[in-house]
């Protein structure tokens, strides 16, 4: 493993009784990269973050995956989900998972709950309502009345609360509306800039494209592509598969 190596993965696979979800990839992501992993529905990019936070359903899984050169999923010695937030790896779920009963400013605490700083842990959630004036405006209200790009926003700041030094992002723009969208991308270069490694699952290929350093495709459980993600954005294939050019 290279020393700059955030994530590594070998050879996973990932099968739900004779269905093959992940087809033997390897990925890895460095330091400070941004990486996006692009690919039709049901390609089996989601169950690859899952197999990565150790939150998949039932299943046989195969492969080695290393974060910080320490494997998560070794048979017997497998990492708990939520020892992961403790090792700074945070995600942010596909469906966004706030805590619906919880307020704006609860849901943040929980993102911090492996810290004990209470001060920086107020001057992190001023700086996010800076970043998110309308979670601000809306801190005491419970997170399940809120719009779908406000949860978006909320779920990423609850991630960041942790300080991550990896960032998994499970389609951060589904279902929202474009000046929402252009927002979060905003923010997704942001973070990257602070020099938190990020590896962003996503639809809108153009947009996952252009902010990343590095991308990879994914068909059918395999990897079929990967390289510079701007001379991928100009790349024909990609064009014709997912820019709709």
């Amino acid at each position: 493993m290279k020393p700059d190596n955030v994530l590594k993965i070998s050879g996973l696979k990932v099968a739900y009784g004779g269905i093959k979800a992940v087809k033997g990839i390897d990925l890895e992501v460095d330091r400070g990269e941004l990486v996006t992993l692009i690919g039709a529905n049901g390609a089996g990019k989601t169950t690859t973050l899952k197999a990565i936070t150790g939150t998949l359903p039932p299943c046989k899984v195969e492969g080695t995956i290393a974060y910080l050169g320490q494997a998560l999923n070794a048979t017997q010695h497998a990492t708990k989900s939520f020892k992961l937030v403790e090792q700074k790896l945070a995600m942010v779920p596909e469906g966004r998972g706030v805590f619906t009963r919880m307020t704006i400013h609860e849901n943040l605490l929980m993102g911090a709950y492996t810290r004990n700083d209470k001060a920086a842990i107020e001057t992190d959630i001023e700086k996010w309502y800076t970043v998110f004036p309308r979670l601000k405006e809306r801190s005491t209200q419970l997170a399940g009345t809120l719009s779908g790009g406000e949860q978006q926003m909320l779920a990423m700041a609850r991630a960041l609360m942790c300080h991550p030094t990896l960032l998994l992002l499970d389609e951060p723009s589904m279902g929202l509306a474009p000046i929402m969208v252009e927002k979060i991308f905003e923010v997704i270069r942001d973070v990257s800039k602070q020099g938190i490694t990020v590896l962003l699952v996503e639809q809108n290929a153009k947009l996952a494209l252009q902010a990343a350093n590095r991308a990879y495709v994914m068909e059918s459980g395999a990897i079929t592509m990967t390289g510079n993600a701007q001379d991928m954005l100009h790349d024909p294939r990609v064009q014709a598969a997912y820019l709709g050019e």
